[in-house]
């Protein structure tokens, strides 16, 4: 399975993307500021330009797993997959970078949410959206031994 965010609104504090699975348009996504970081970065220079839990992840191609997150393990959204929610690996600088709910960049630490940007500087309906996501092509994927990729695009 290949998803993809097309970071589309850069602003100050947050980035607004488009989010895709497999090519199709799902709804958007939500991040912290892009800051411009690239996974062709060593980590030294990710580590300089980065400002903790107020930086997107490096534009590239990361693997995604699905682990159980010892922080949102017990959240309603969570159990449902058995605290299993999907991190994504490999990204220089970075560790425990994961896509779960939020409607607030304030609220996702380097992470990615995903939802509906009907609000300036945020998403909605992001633990609908997120369960749409799990339930309809992550999971799915993850049982049938899909490898699940990420990329995202500045």
């Amino acid at each position: 399975m290949r998803l993809k965010i097309d970071r589309a609104w850069k602003k100050t504090g947050y980035t607004i993307g488009r989010f895709f699975v497999n090519g199709d348009r799902f709804h958007e996504s939500l991040e912290d500021e892009d800051r411009g970081l690239d996974s062709t970065w060593s980590e030294a220079q990710v580590k300089a330009a980065k400002i903790f839990g107020q930086t997107a992840i490096p534009a590239g191609t990361y693997k995604v797993i699905l682990s159980v997150s010892p922080k949102y393990k017990d959240r309603d959204w969570a159990k449902e997959f058995d605290g299993l929610v999907p991190e994504i690996v490999g990204v220089t600088g970075y560790s425990g970078v994961r896509i779960h709910p939020a409607n607030k960049a304030s609220e996702i630490e380097g992470c990615i949410a995903v939802g509906e940007n009907k609000v300036r500087g945020g998403v909605i309906n992001s633990k609908k959206t997120y369960l749409e996501l799990m339930r309809n092509y992550i999971m799915p994927a993850w049982r049938s031994g899909e490898e699940i990729l990420i990329t995202i695009e500045r």
